[in-house]
């Protein structure tokens, strides 16, 4: 073997090596894919419904109305630079840097229970607010107290917030608004019952951390009432953004006539206890994956309308919603075939 010859062997053996290396390599990045979906208006099992409501009359449905997940690298695993540039090319994936959907300073145990105690709060946001929009009476209840909050210590989850300061409260929006009718550091005084009990608690109003002049007090509110709802769902699927499917669902259940009238329509969004609607991530996996699954029409939170314009996916419906009451009107209009459906225009 003549010197040329060994060097350009030597040569490809090193390139090889090194492309072996490189390949093999973990590059910092997550893929986003489409995942599953689920039928809120189906069964969850054989025997239990995915929405499961009692105390309360509930009707029958039509259609499918699906919630829409999106497929997440595991925190355990790590994307090669071949899987990585995969993702890349493929119109339906996405990639992220690692750090951002996994933080560092959080371990996987932490992140699960990040989702599944977002998935429990929007399934309690998505009740209150499908409750209000059904006419269905409650009192609103603290359901999380923020650590360190001017109610932590007095305030507690559970608690049935009857008034506010001598006003009767009613509405889950009326807790804020009569909160807020006082200023920073006053006193605000809640008459609620705990345990079978009422009695009075005062709660010094501090500051919002976005506004030093909106008072707050720290807790979230939910419903109390005889209508009791149960989301049977498995412990692959947590975040907050199945919330106004949900609250879709349950509205459904609980009036007469079926909102879908036998179409299959999936969508998205976070939802709070008045029925906003929020922006999501991983919009365009999710309308991949309703596609997939047959929907025709998709609700698409305002904020992602841009998004989901370039998802790519034909033949979808994209329908913009910023409440769970436009939501709503907007699924009668495509049932009757008459009246405004606002969609996603570029």
């Amino acid at each position: 073997m003549t010197r040329r010859t060994a060097t350009l062997v030597t040569s490809i053996i090193v390139l090889v090596i090194s492309l072996g290396l490189v390949t093999a390599f973990p590059v910092p990045f997550v893929s986003f894919s489409p995942g599953p979906v689920k039928d809120t208006l189906g069964a969850a099992t054989k025997d239990k419904p995915v929405i499961e409501i009692t105390g309360h009359e509930t009707f029958p449905t039509s259609g499918e109305l699906d919630l829409t997940t999106v497929s997440v690298t595991s925190p355990n695993r790590d994307l090669t630079l071949p899987q990585a540039m995969r993702n890349w090319f493929d119109p339906t994936h996405d990639l992220f840097p690692r750090d951002i959907i996994y933080p560092p300073d959080q371990s996987a145990a932490q992140v699960e229970q990040q989702n599944t105690a977002e998935m429990t709060s929007s399934q309690d946001s998505a009740v209150a607010a499908a409750l209000e929009e059904a006419k269905v009476p409650y009192n609103p209840k603290v359901s999380t107290v923020s650590k360190g909050s001017p109610a932590d210590g007095h305030l507690k989850p559970g608690d049935v917030i009857l008034k506010i300061d001598g006003q009767p409260a009613t509405q889950v929006q009326q807790v804020g608004e009569l909160v807020r009718k006082n200023k920073v550091g006053d006193n605000v005084t809640f008459l609620i019952r705990r345990g079978g009990a009422q009695q009075t608690v005062v709660v010094k109003a501090a500051a919002a951390p976005d506004d030093a002049s909106r008072p707050m007090v720290g807790i979230a509110i939910g419903v109390d009432s005889r209508v009791k709802v149960s989301v049977n769902l498995g412990q692959d699927i947590g975040g907050p953004s199945a919330g106004t499917a949900f609250a879709l669902a349950i509205y459904d259940k609980l009036t007469p006539g079926p909102l879908l009238a036998g179409k299959h329509v999936a969508g998205t969004g976070t939802i709070d206890a008045v029925g906003q609607v929020g922006a999501i991530g991983g919009i365009q996996q999710k309308i991949a994956g309703a596609k997939d699954a047959g929907a025709t029409v998709f609700l698409v939170p305002a904020p992602n309308c841009a998004a989901a314009l370039h998802s790519g996916v034909k033949d979808i419906r994209l329908v913009k919603i910023t409440t769970l009451h436009e939501a709503i009107g907007a699924l009668k209009a495509l049932a009757s075939g008459t009246g405004e459906v606002p969609a996603c225009t570029p």
